[in-house]
């Protein structure tokens, strides 16, 4: 984008004061409690075409605390037992006894509690928990195809020869993970701490990214509000064999050279990374990658340290969407424009994912991809 010699002293001051604010910094959360009439979220999961049936434990003679079928009412009950070591072992065991099943539980019904599940951990930013939920859904995937052995979709769960069980270390992580998504601010990082950050000297069995959206308005093309203008991040997790897991949420900022940097009239700007670990989203996708994959995004990521940042051309979307496609995802339908500029935004990118705009492009089926539709309540 050239910037005017003309640009006129006359102009509206509320124009200048509406627009000095535009820029990618901003990346707000909504502070309000927000409840949209959007879809419900098991209605992406392929088996949900019935009503949710409640999962009780193969020796439970009475109802869980975690039966409950209303997911707002579940979070809650969740995320207040986190902090309670009895409590959160007990969810622990809930989800041990929903990983072995039982005879009598069919696994569309086992599969819609822990896709349920799934959401839930996402929506408290316990990506790794919420993953290791969605990986169950594919084991029982396999396992459904291998009985139909003429069934064609069976070489899509190849790639998932390896387990992930829920384990007592879970406790103790998910606490450790609980306590440091509190702070919702995003502090600069850099690549060297993300690399080492996976360099933890344990053997991994398993990778997997998440594609993060905070639209300015949840649910809306909108492509800013005042100096709200969204924002877009991922989620890298390492699975060790040992059933510890490390993982990093970060995303591409501009680093402010003047008052006007990284703003319509100045679109290019210094760059930096920040820890997104406790950033605030709205709708989310991923996928379970490989080594290979994986090391591709730490490149990329480590390419973003050193480039500038450009408010049309390079911003913080167009980083999450280069890894999302080194992944497998491929999103369609991301870019709009605004005054004095064009490109890939958090509002259109995010409208995408709502519409089903995305496809997975190494050949397996939509059923491996995870997405999530955050319709909870401001915490």
């Amino acid at each position: 984008m050239k910037k005017s010699t003309r640009l006129s002293l006359s102009m509206p001051i509320f124009v200048v004061l509406l627009f000095t604010g535009i820029n990618t910094r901003a990346q707000l959360s909504a502070a309000l409690a927000y409840k949209p009439e959007r879809t419900d979220t098991l209605l992406n999961y392929p088996f949900a075409n019935n009503k949710f049936t409640a999962f009780t434990t193969p020796d439970a003679k009475a109802l869980s605390v975690y039966d409950q079928e209303d997911e707002l009412e579940l979070q809650k009950t969740v995320a207040t037992n986190l902090s309670k070591t009895e409590e959160r072992k007990q969810l622990m065991e809930y989800l041990k006894q929903l990983e072995l099943g039982n005879q009598t539980q069919s696994n569309e019904s086992k599969n819609k509690t822990l896709f349920k599940f799934a959401n839930l951990f996402a929506r408290l930013k316990l990506y790794p928990l919420a993953m290791k939920c969605f990986f169950k859904t594919l084991q029982n995937g396999k396992k459904n195809a291998h009985v139909n052995a003429t069934d064609s979709t069976y070489n899509t769960y190849d790639d998932f020869n390896y387990d992930l069980p829920i384990t007592t270390k879970d406790d103790s992580l998910t606490f450790i993970q609980s306590q440091q998504v509190k702070n919702e601010k995003s502090e600069r990082t850099t690549y060297e701490h993300i690399a080492g950050t996976f360099n933890d000297g344990k053997t991994a069995i398993a990778y997997a990214l998440l594609f993060h959206i905070k639209q300015p308005v949840p649910g809306k093309r909108k492509i800013f509000v005042l100096s709200n203008t969204g924002h877009a991040y991922i989620t890298l997790i390492k699975y060790n064999t040992d059933s510890t897991y490390v993982s990093c949420s970060f995303g591409f900022y501009p680093k402010k050279d003047h008052l006007f940097s990284g703003t319509p009239w100045f679109p290019s700007s210094s760059s930096q990374l920040k820890n997104d670990g406790g950033h605030a989203w709205d709708e989310v996708i991923g996928k379970f990658i490989s080594k290979k994959k994986f090391d591709k995004i730490l490149t990329l990521t480590k390419k973003y340290g050193d480039v500038q940042y450009h408010l049309n051309k390079n911003n913080c979307t167009d980083f999450s969407l280069n890894a999302a496609m080194l992944a497998g995802i491929s999103i369609s339908n991301t870019t709009g424009s605004w005054p004095l500029g064009h490109g890939n935004n958090p509002g259109v990118t995010g409208q995408s994912l709502i519409n089903g705009n995305y496809s997975n492009t190494d050949g397996h089926a939509a059923t491996t991809l995870f997405k999530s539709i955050n319709t909870s309540v401001a915490q």
